[in-house]
């Protein structure tokens, strides 16, 4: 009751959120995202509401119907994560699909706006058999609609990136060149005459992602990239592939927690 009442101060005007009168719904975003040990087998019971626990405790038992048992909750997650949840806790299970087929095409023509360079690289796309089953996940759409709408004109359409990988060192030499330009004033996309410092941050962002990965974390916060060697300014400035995808939250007690998505 205390955590609610820190982000809601209106709740404090209410006598009782466990009268019947009352509906509450709990939305919990990102399952897949959260580090806390949720032990639904070992974890202790925690049934009153103003009882201290530890926000794992508190999750566990709000999931399980110990805690606030008329209360609704809504938790999105990928599949995989989704399974730590004990089947009999699971009243209704949504799918949320990516793209169909129409809809990535519907994506690029609302995106780019000539016409013909839609057209261009909806035709490269769906030459590719693996670029175009990729487009299935919206983000990979934007990497793909960002590189070739770039390099479209630029290069032979024989060089245009076929393959995942090729497409992903593209978007990355994108971003480090959009970087150069913005804080160098340089533009520079060949991978052999990258500066050192490019290199050098490009490099530990990869250990990173693959350490993290390794752990099972896709959200990597400040003592993760400081356990690296990386100087949070550093990634969110210079190396050009962050820049989009560093967010700030404000926890307990104002706290801020600096979070990169890779």
């Amino acid at each position: 009751m205390q955590l609610l009442q820190h982000y809601f101060p209106q709740l404090k005007e209410i006598k009782s959120i466990e009268d019947d009168g009352v509906k509450i719904v709990f939305i919990f975003d990102g399952l897949d995202e959260c580090r806390l040990p949720l032990d639904f087998q070992s974890n202790e019971i925690c049934c009153d509401i103003t009882e201290s626990s530890s926000v794992d405790v508190l999750l566990a038992n709000l999931i399980k119907g110990n805690l606030l048992p008329s209360a609704l909750l809504w938790i999105t997650s990928r599949p995989a994560a989704a399974n730590q949840i004990p089947p009999k806790c699971v009243h209704q299970v949504t799918e949320v699909r990516g793209f169909n087929d129409p809809q990535k095409e519907e994506y690029f023509r609302k995106r780019i706006r000539d016409e013909k360079k839609a057209s261009k690289i909806i035709s490269h796309i769906k030459s590719s058999r693996s670029l175009y089953i990729m487009c299935h996940i919206p983000v990979f759409c934007w990497i793909s609609a960002t590189v070739l709408e770039t390099m479209l004109g630029k290069i032979d359409n024989r060089n245009m990136p076929k393959t995942l990988t090729e497409m992903y060192t593209h978007f990355l030499l994108i971003q480090t060149n959009v970087k150069n330009e913005k804080y160098h004033g340089t533009n520079e996309t060949t991978p052999k005459k990258m500066s050192a410092s490019n290199t050098e941050i490009i490099l530990k962002l990869g250990q990173l992602a693959l350490l993290q990965l390794e752990r099972g974390n896709l959200i990597f916060y400040e003592e993760d990239l400081r356990e690296m060697g990386i100087d949070v300014s550093e990634a969110s400035v210079y190396s050009g592939v962050c820049t989009e995808i560093f967010k700030e939250e404000c926890g307990l007690g104002e706290r801020r927690f600096t979070a990169l998505c890779i």
